[in-house]
């Protein structure tokens, strides 16, 4: 179902991509893109890649029988595997997250998928575009650097992964809930002290008029 030449084709659009770009494969999404401001090493993300689509195939493989009835997206940082989407079933859930866990180089799955029918065209089209507004609100803050941030929108639910001190991960969470049609916000981030993201960071363009954020005591959205 996979194909060798996709990851060899992610690699080659490097340049070009700007963030994780979304590949659906029979009803299974996973991201490709290589950044080369990400904050993981060229390896770690050809890693990360390798994850997805060898998980997206176990999962195809798996679910083959009710694939109508299945939306997965798969995206791994640093070989943290998130599950979202919609399931049918509770046990398709957990046989989803037992499959990711159990597949190689895999070091931890945080399984949030949905026991609902598969979201509508028009769902998707909808966190297309709140994921886009997100991003663009990352880029106009000047304390983030938006590449190092990995974000999946399903539901209007953002999900934000990547290697961020607490203060980061913080101000992201408050960024996104406040853009419009964001319902909740889900850390899934891993942490590291300034000095140990400092170490890690790509150069990269700052915007010419950036923004602060200062989160506030209360914010519209649902960050955890």
């Amino acid at each position: 179902m996979i194909l060798a030449r996709t990851l060899v084709a992610a690699a080659l659009v490097a340049s070009v991509l700007p963030a994780c770009a979304p590949l659906v494969i029979g009803g299974i999404a996973v991201g490709t893109a290589i950044v080369a401001t990400d904050r993981r090493t060229t390896g770690a993300q050809l890693d990360d890649q390798s994850i997805q689509l060898r998980v997206s195939n176990e999962l195809g493989t798996a679910f083959k029988d009710i694939q109508k009835d299945v939306h997965i997206s798969i995206n791994s940082y640093e070989r943290k595997v998130l599950l979202t989407g919609e399931v049918p079933t509770e046990q398709a859930k957990v046989q989803a997250g037992d499959i990711a866990s159990r597949s190689l180089n895999v070091r931890a799955v945080v399984n949030e998928l949905t026991v609902a029918p598969p979201s509508s065209l028009s769902q998707r089209t909808n966190d297309t575009a709140i994921g886009t507004k997100v991003r663009g609100q990352f880029i106009n803050t000047k304390e983030l650097s938006s590449n190092a941030i990995s974000l999946v929108t399903e539901r209007g639910i953002v999900y934000l992964m990547g290697f961020v001190t607490e203060k980061e991960g913080e101000i992201a969470a408050y960024v996104a809930s406040r853009v419009a049609g964001v319902q909740q916000v889900v850390k899934v981030f891993d942490y590291g002290t300034p000095e140990e993201v400092q170490r890690r960071r790509g150069v990269s363009s700052q915007p010419s008029a950036p923004v602060t954020a200062t989160p506030p005591a209360a914010t519209p959205g649902t960050a955890r």
